[in-house]
Parts: structure tokens; C-alpha cells; sequence
């Protein structure tokens, strides 16, 4: 993500992790000057990565599991018609590129800053691109899975919704810049469309070693279940948002927790008997392929180094699509351990979001030019503290870094799953 950057002197202070400045002086629409094309997408690096993933989750398709055929050909057409989506998206990025540009949208690297790099202009908000290839890919998958009568169609209908408006609110505030308390509230409003549409229980289930004690085994929470999926949606969203500011930080956090979703709900529905049960979480997967297909293709031109940036709109976009996967496919308490790296980087951030600690606009580590190394300074963040803890590295060593510490947090969740079961829930 990069946070935008205006003229004046006295811009308020914001929670994000800037790793740009934008500049959107003087926007000349007439200016056809030609731009200088973008660096190559790195699809092969990304190849190997997702392989990481690719191996693991079709083995528990096709082969641990005894998933109905009729279901995992709904999971394969959603990943073919992903697949497609992937590859629109590597050769529609270097074309929205261009525009950008030409509308003065982009930023500088700010961790680069005192190289030659430092000074390139670089095209921002191409989430934009992911978030609208994803739109399309999702509805044009209706047409295979879902009938006129289905009565997951109105959710489904009802979480594109809140998505695409969360998306549109994302671009709207990397063009217009408005306050971080401003940010905090704008999920607030694209989750209602959901909240509103959402049919499903209100119920949880009481854990085991408590049920003596509230003499019950289910509890309908009525209108407080529905609070919690609002304020589960304003978290996830801003949790990405802020977790951030390093080149291709909010893409892989977001492709990891990603691929440990999907895994999950994988193991969900080769493991239980309830037809019910199975079409939530394959519900979720239906939301998150496309998701992880489309974030690929743009971290293939975010990864170090970046030659484009996210913007808040692939931040807020990223973040809701996991919050509406996370309450539609009822795995709320799941996704929370999913989302543990952002859960401490929002306690670190706490002190500077209440305005206990001074706030600087950009919370990001120190670069040495001369080095190419950062170093972490005091503010309230993980990336931050992990330099303070680990030493200086490069941006791309600390990058990898927080991601291996994302996985191994997934990592944690489904182990946590393992020991619990049957004595949990």
C-alpha cells in the first residue's frame, strides 16, 4: 500500500504504511507523452511459489478426501475460470499502468529513496485492475454453479456487493486521501450490504469445558452475532491496511492467509457429513480462488522490486473478500488465528491510533542508502519490530521474513484445530 502524499505542509497524521509517496499535482488529461513501460511481471518466481500451495491443496481434492464429484467440479471450474482471471490480470496491469500514469497517480519508494530507484515514478492503486478482473470472474462463475432459485444466490450476490463497494470506497480514498479515522469507518459501511442480505444462523457453539457452566450447548446471539460480523469485517479490512509498507508486504500476507483459507476449507468438507456444512465452505472457496488468482498476478509486479503499488483499494478489496469468506463459510474464529500477525500489529499500532504515542504520517523503518539496509525505529509496528529484534536486513530479506511468520501463524491455527478437536467443540 502506498499512502498518498499531498503538497501541503500540514497533512494530518495517518496509521498507514506508506511505502510511496503520491503526487497528483497538476493532472494534465490532454498529456500524451509516452511513459516508460513497467518492469516484467515475474510470473515464474510466482509459479514456484504458488506450488508451494498448488501441491498440497489439489492432493487433498483429488486424492485424501472423498469429495461428491458434482462439488469438486464446482471447485474446478472455479479455479479454471480463476486461472483465466490470473492471466487477465498480469496483461491488463502494464496497460492500467500507463493510465495512471498519465493521470499523475503514482508514488516514489520511499525505502528506496537516495538510490536511482528512489526517484522512479511508479503507477499506484492497480489494485483497482485486481479487484474489478475478480468482480467479473465471480459473476461470470454464476452462470455454472448457481440456479435462479439457489438459495446461496442472494448471499453471494449480497458479498460481491460489499466488496465491490468496499473497493470503490478504496479508490476513492487513494485518490482523495481522507483522514485515517475517515478509513476506519468506511467497511463500516460497504459490509452492510451483507449484514443486510445475510440469512444464515446466529448461533455458536458453546466450547465443551463450558457448557456445565452455561447450560447450554448452542446459543443464539440474535442481533450480537450480526455486531460481531461487522466488526469482524471493519478489522480484517483495516488490519491489512496497516500491516504494511514494504514491497509486496500486503499482496503476500493476503496470498498466504489466502492459501491457508482454502486449505482449510478443504479439510472442512472432506471431513464432515453435513451437506450444509460442505456448501459453506465450499462457498467461501468460490470467493477466495479467484481472490488468490488475481493477487498473484499482481504480486508478480509488486514483489521487490516493486513496479507497481496496491494502493488502499487492493488493501480494503483483499481484506473484505477474507471477512465475507470468513463469516458466510463460518469459520470466523479460524480466520481471527489466520489473521494473528495482524491482530499483534494492531496492538503494537494501538498506542499511536488512540494518540497516546505521537503519530507520524509515514511509520516506516530507516533506509540506508548506502547500504541498502533498514533499519526499525520506535513506532508501533510489527515491521518495525522485527528489525528492533532481528537486526537490520534488506526490504526484500523482511519481507520474506514476515511472510515466513504469516505462514507459520496459519501453520499455528491448524495445529491449534487439531489439538482442540473433540475436546473444544
Amino acid at each position: 500500500m502506498a499512502t498518498k502524499k499531498r503538497p501541503s505542509t500540514a497533512a494530518p497524521a495517518t496509521v498507514n504504511q506508506p511505502e510511496s509517496s503520491i503526487n497528483t499535482e497538476n493532472p494534465k488529461s490532454g498529456d500524451s507523452s509516452p511513459e516508460p513501460p513497467i518492469a516484467p511481471a515475474k510470473v515464474y518466481l510466482i509459479f514456484k511459489i504458488s506450488l508451494i500451495f498448488l501441491i498440497p491443496y489439489f492432493y487433498l481434492i483429488f486424492y485424501h478426501y472423498k469429495i461428491e464429484s458434482e462439488l469438486r467440479r464446482s471447485i474446478l471450474i472455479n479455479a479454471i475460470v480463476s486461472l483465466i482471471g490470473f492471466f487477465v490480470t498480469v496483461t491488463m496491469i502494464p496497460v492500467a499502468s500507463k493510465y495512471v500514469l498519465r493521470r499523475n497517480l503514482f508514488g516514489y519508494d520511499i525505502n528506496k529513496k537516495g538510490t536511482p530507484q528512489g526517484s522512479v515514478k511508479v503507477p499506484e492503486s492497480l489494485g483497482i485492475i485486481v479487484g474489478a478482473v475478480f468482480l467479473v470472474v465471480a459473476i461470470l462463475f454464476q452462470y455454472f454453479n448457481f440456479t435462479a432459485d439457489s438459495n446461496w444466490l442472494v448471499e453471494y450476490n449480497a458479498a460481491l456487493s460489499s466488496i465491490c463497494f468496499m473497493m470503490l470506497l478504496g479508490f476513492v480514498d487513494d485518490v482523495l486521501d481522507v483522514p485515517w479515522r475517515v478509513k476506519l469507518l468506511l467497511p463500516s459501511i460497504a459490509a452492510l450490504p451483507l449484514l443486510m442480505a445475510y440469512a444464515g444462523h446466529t448461533t455458536i457453539i458453546i466450547p465443551k469445558p463450558l457448557v456445565s457452566y452455561v447450560g447450554l450447548e448452542i446459543l443464539d446471539l440474535g442481533c450480537i452475532y450480526k455486531l460481531y460480523m461487522w466488526l469482524l469485517a471493519i478489522f480484517c479490512t483495516n488490519s491489512i491496511n496497516i500491516h504494511a509498507g514494504i514491497n509486496g508486504l500486503e499482496v503476500g500476507q493476503t496470498v498466504v492467509i489466502a492459501a491457508a483459507i482454502l486449505i482449510h476449507n478443504i479439510m472442512q468438507i472432506g471431513a464432515s457429513a453435513d451437506p450444509e456444512y460442505k456448501l459453506a465452505h465450499a462457498f467461501s472457496i468460490y470467493l477466495v480462488q479467484p481472490m488468490l488468482a488475481t493477487s498473484l498476478a499482481l504480486l508478480s509486479y509488486n514483489w521487490y522490486p516493486s513496479s507497481v503499488f496496491v494502493g488502499d483499494t487492493f488493501t480494503y478489496f483483499a481484506g473484505m473478500t477474507m471477512a465475507v469468506a470468513g463469516i458466510l463459510g463460518h469459520f470466523s474464529e479460524t480466520l481471527l488465528i489466520f489473521f494473528l500477525p495482524q491482530v499483534l500489529n494492531f496492538l503494537l499500532s494501538v498506542p499511536q491510533l488512540a494518540g497516546i504515542v505521537p503519530c507520524p504520517r509515514h511509520r516506516l523503518p530507516k533506509f540506508d542508502p548506502q547500504t541498502g539496509l533498514l533499519t526499525g525505529t520506535n513506532d508501533g509496528t510489527l515491521v518495525n519490530l522485527f528489525l528492533r529484534q532481528l537486526g537490520r536486513m534488506s526490504e526484500q530479506s523482511l519481507c520474506v521474513v514476515l511472510l515466513v511468520f504469516q505462514a507459520l501463524c496459519c501453520g499455528f491455527c491448524f495445529l491449534l484445530r487439531w489439538l482442540l478437536t473433540g475436546w473444544y467443540k
